[in-house]
Parts: C-alpha cells; structure tokens; sequence
C-alpha cells in the first residue's frame, strides 16, 4: 500500500463517523416493541435525530397499538423538533393531539408545538439586523410569535397544573413583549422614512393590542414626533401628557431637552 494511499484511508475512517448511522438492519424483522423502543431512544441521545424517526416510525408500523406507539409518536414530533423540522414537529405534536386528546402528556404535545413555533422568530437581534441591512420591516409578519403565544395560552388554559405551564408562561410573557417591540421597530423605522402617518399606525397598535409592556414608553414618544410632524399640535400634546404621566422619568424626557427646540424633536 502506498505511503499516500494509506493517508487517505487514515483520514477517511475518522470522517465516517460524522455520517449518519444506518438503522435499517436486517434483524429488525424480530425486534419487539421494546427492542424498537429503546434503539430510537439510543439514537436520539446521541443526535441521530434522523435515525431515531425512522426507528419511532418503523416501531409504529410494527406495532401500532399499545404504550410504545404511542409514546412513539410524541418522540417522533421532539426529535423533529431537534432536528430543527419545526413544521414537522407541529404536524407530529398535532396528530398526537388529535389520536389522543386524553393522554396523560397531552399537555407535552401542546408544549412542544408552542416551543416549535417559538423558536421559529428571529427575535428582538433579529429584527434589529433586518434593519440595519435596509428590508421593510412592514414585510416582516410575526406569525410564528403569535401561533407561539396562541399554542402557549392552550396549554396554560387546558393544564394549568401542567409542569409546563410556569416556562409557557414565561415565553407568553417575553413573546407579548417581543411583538409589541417589533411594532415599536417598524414605526421607528417609518419616523426615519418620513412616512408619519404610518408610524402613528404602528406605534398605536403597540399601546391597543400590547399595554403595559416595555414598548408603550417608545411607542408614546413616537406618537408624540410623529403628530408633530404632521402639525397636528392637539394629538401631539395629547400624547405628550400621556407619556409625562405614565413615564416621568423617561430617557426621552430628561436627555433630549435642549434650549432651542422641544424634547419631542428628536429624528
């Protein structure tokens, strides 16, 4: 053998390591329930996330009634889940749902759609780094966000006993916040095209739809330049008197004040 030969061999032996391992085995043909069971779960601990689904799915064909199908299914739709297959791990968690509506971790299921579409949305950074690279932040729809909170609420009205419901409610929390922050984005974004109409728009679906939240300070000194660059002087001071009520010490206030022009003219 050459010298170069065996260096590729060398080399190559270890990179085999990093494919994906073949489950599909002749002896599968005899393997039980449990046999089934506990090889995908083997695969899964190990990140062969593609592994354990054919495994989970394999074991249901074989045996489609009893605990093991069924907890087969659930494990299908988290290792979907893992493998970044986040609408698969939403149809997955969904026929669970609707095959066994009084399972004992149905609750799991209504979890894992939740966390699916949670981990769908960019976030704040990413709706930050849209902006500086100039997208329309108007195309930017929030839909996951919502369906996230929307899978959440179900889970927390359904079980509220669920030992998932304290962390749903967390990620209700930082999701209302999220949305309202991205309202607060694109009316900020509309002040720095000029187009003043549409940032009140946006600035006032934060304050409706998403009061008490950390975006009201922003959105109201939003509303506050934007009614005064359209002299519309009535509404600006409206705005004005909100927001020295609700936020007497806010940044915009106590920072932006200048001699020669009002703390509003800031843009």
């Amino acid at each position: 053998m050459s010298r170069s030969l065996a260096l590729f061999l060398a080399l190559l032996l270890p990179a085999c390591g990093l494919l994906p391992k073949n489950v599909d085995r002749e002896d599968q043909k005899n393997w039980s329930a449990s046999k089934f069971y506990s090889e995908a779960k083997t695969e899964l601990t190990d990140g062969n996330y593609g592994g354990a689904i054919k495994l989970f799915e394999s074991l249901e064909a074989r045996y489609p009634y009893g605990r093991y199908a069924q907890q087969a299914q659930i494990e299908v739709a988290y290792a979907h889940y893992k493998d970044n297959e986040k609408a698969s791990a939403i149809a997955a968690a969904d026929r669970f749902i609707k095959l066994h509506p009084n399972h004992a971790n149905v609750d799991y299921a209504y979890y894992l759609r939740g966390l699916a579409n949670f981990n769908d949305d960019l976030g704040v950074m990413g709706i930050v780094t849209e902006m500086i690279s100039g997208q329309d932040m108007s195309e930017r729809d929030p839909k996951a966000s919502r369906e996230s909170f929307e899978n959440f609420k179900e889970l927390v009205t359904r079980f509220p006993n669920s030992k998932y419901t304290p962390d749903a409610l967390l990620r209700m929390k930082y999701l209302v916040n999220m949305v309202a922050m991205l309202e607060v984005h694109v009316a900020r974004y509309y002040m720095r095209r000029g187009a003043y109409v549409a940032a009140v728009n946006r600035a006032q679906i934060a304050l409706k739809d998403y009061p008490q939240t950390p975006a009201t300070e922003e959105a109201l000194f939003i509303m506050v330049q934007a009614y005064d660059a359209l002299a519309m002087n009535d509404l600006r001071d409206d705005a004005d008197r909100v927001m020295r009520q609700n936020f007497p010490n806010s940044r915009y206030l106590s920072d932006l004040v200048t001699a020669d022009k009002p703390w509003w003219r800031f843009w």
